[in-house]
């Protein structure tokens, strides 16, 4: 007895790749939202390079030194006669205060450390010099 062939029907199996994207575009999202976005912008100044670099996480006072020489607190130009008048003013009640210097790679040495002087004596407690990773 022979019996009639059926017809079947192959059915292919698919990724749901709906809740695929979903997940593609959340990650997506949550890595562009925590993703730091910050951009440095005031002075233009080439800092020194160094191997040993480490991050600064606290709260400091930052002073630029361009390349001419002139010194800057926030985006203010500060003559140096006045400088350490701002300084003292900023580091009142901080007895341990972080002072920053952020001096031009092709700034005159004695520049640079006249301005560590004057932060020292304003009553600074550290003084860092940034540089930037090699």
């Amino acid at each position: 007895m022979l019996f009639p062939k059926k017809e079947r029907y192959f059915y292919q199996l698919q990724a749901p790749l709906t809740s695929l994207i979903d997940i593609v575009f959340l990650l997506l999202i949550y890595f562009l939202l925590t993703t730091n976005f910050i951009v440095d912008e005031g002075i233009k100044i080439k800092l020194p390079n160094a191997s040993t670099t480490s991050a600064q996480t606290e709260k400091e006072i930052t002073i630029v030194v361009d390349k001419k020489g002139s010194t800057f607190i926030e985006n203010r130009e500060v003559p140096l006669n006045q400088l350490f008048g701002v300084l003292k003013e900023r580091l009142q009640g901080r007895e341990d205060g972080l002072v920053v210097i952020r001096a031009d790679r092709g700034v005159v040495l004695n520049k640079a450390v006249r301005v560590m002087d004057v932060a020292k004596a304003a009553g600074a407690g550290r003084l860092a010099l940034a540089t930037e990773k090699k």
